[in-house]
């Protein structure tokens, strides 16, 4: 069951997502986790960018430390790993339910044919981008998609515990 849309952000969160960024953040239609500080750490993002192109990924991780925390376990090389479990059918049913969770989540804020099906990641069949994953993880919470999951774990990066650059920012 899809969750509710999230509350349109404020113009101070989009602005700390840019920061995060480094660029303009474009598309934002909520925020989907946030840091103990109360800083985004994911973002909802629509399905379709104001410029017109579309964008499949609904849940978008922004904030710095869990990036390149995601980033050190994709370089060094454990994406093969968790590619793996996929050959685990338990594994492979819950990873599809992850997807099809994405697909009806981004659903509630429109639909565009083009990224129809779609979800991120690489999901259903495969583990592309632990960001994407993660992403999921921590705007579903635990137990949804066991690669982010995992990921998150193997990251060794947690909300719990601020390491924002500026958490006098928090929103």
């Amino acid at each position: 069951m899809p969750r509710p849309p999230y509350p349109p952000p404020t113009e101070a969160e989009i602005a700390v997502v840019s920061e995060q960024l480094g660029r303009p953040a474009r598309g934002v239609v909520g925020i989907a986790a946030r840091c103990v500080c109360g800083n985004p750490v994911v973002v909802a993002t629509a399905p379709r960018l104001p410029d017109g192109t579309p964008f499949p990924t609904f849940f978008y991780l922004t904030h710095p430390a869990a990036t390149a925390a995601l980033s050190t376990v994709e370089a060094t090389g454990q994406m093969v790993e968790l590619a793996e479990l996929l050959q685990d059918a338990a594994v492979a049913e819950r990873y599809r339910a992850a997807h099809d969770a994405y697909l009806a989540d981004r659903a509630t804020t429109g639909q565009v044919p083009e990224v129809a099906g779609v979800s991120a990641g690489g999901m259903p069949d495969r583990v592309k981008c632990l960001h994407a994953l993660a992403a999921q993880s921590l705007a579903a919470g635990p137990g949804l998609n066991p690669i982010g999951d995992l990921a998150l774990e193997r990251a060794q990066w947690n909300p719990e515990r601020c390491r924002c650059a500026h958490p006098a920012a928090a929103v």
